[in-house]
């Protein structure tokens, strides 16, 4: 048990990355807060949880672009579970849009779920695990778009672009309170970013020759919230099925 008596919050844990995260957290002993804005997806995961693991999951509806959610959102899981060790930051969203097709009010609403909301949900994290003496971990959920130019999407990859150098700032300043953080880099793992269904014939241009399955990032997010991670600070862990070695 990689994760036992441990207590996490996981953003976005609806559905794909974050619920395949949360579930297998919880297979490794952990107590988990599902956080979602869709109710219906929230509940669903907290049910498959506790179906197993009975107790294990309590579901949390917060906004995480907006400050008095989050802290809510961190006192909720802590008057419930007792404490904070991990925090996965997986919640994104995506315009899937031109430079002259994205709106300042579309570049501004991803800043605000993909990148702020990751500044802000490690900040009071981390003060609760500083208050508890004992460190934790953090782990950033980042994409290969943060690391290109694409077609598309061009407040999505700016957003991610700020993920991946935002963990290495909260790694630096983290580190002296025994708090790791890392990110992990998808791309293309399950359906696309807000989008339920998965569709198998999608072009996954990769060495892997197809996409990548939830489970798989969840267990490299595992890794970097575990003890078995303890010498990894600040790290962008690709796992994009060697993507990124094609471009």
């Amino acid at each position: 048990m990689r994760l036992q008596d441990k207590v996490a919050i996981v953003t976005g844990a609806g559905r794909n990355i974050g619920e395949q995260t949360a579930l297998l957290f919880t297979d490794e002993g952990a107590k988990v807060s599902v956080v979602d804005m869709d109710e219906e997806r929230g509940k669903r995961t907290v049910e498959t949880i506790n179906q197993s693991h009975p107790g294990s999951a309590i579901y949390i509806s917060a906004d995480v672009s907006n400050e008095q959610s989050v802290k809510d959102m961190i006192a909720e899981t802590v008057n419930t579970f007792g404490r904070l060790d991990v925090l996965v930051n997986n919640v994104a969203i995506s315009d899937n849009k031109t430079v002259f097709e994205c709106s300042l009010d579309d570049f501004n609403k991803v800043l605000a779920v993909t990148l702020t909301s990751q500044f802000l949900t490690s900040k009071y994290a981390a003060e609760q695990m500083i208050s508890q003496g004992d460190g934790g971990s953090i782990v950033n959920i980042g994409s290969t778009s943060g690391f290109q130019g694409r077609e598309s999407a061009i407040a999505y990859a700016a957003a991610k672009g700020g993920v991946a150098n935002l963990m290495r700032g909260l790694a630096v300043q983290l580190a002296p309170h025994k708090i790791r953080v890392n990110a992990v880099v998808p791309n293309k793992i399950g359906s696309p970013v807000g989008q339920e269904d998965f569709d198998p014939t999608r072009p996954v241009p990769n060495l892997a020759g197809r996409a990548g399955e939830p489970r798989e990032l969840a267990q490299a997010v595992l890794f970097m919230a575990s003890d078995e991670s303890r010498f990894v600070y600040g790290e962008n862990l690709v796992v994009d099925g060697g993507f990124s070695a094609m471009m």
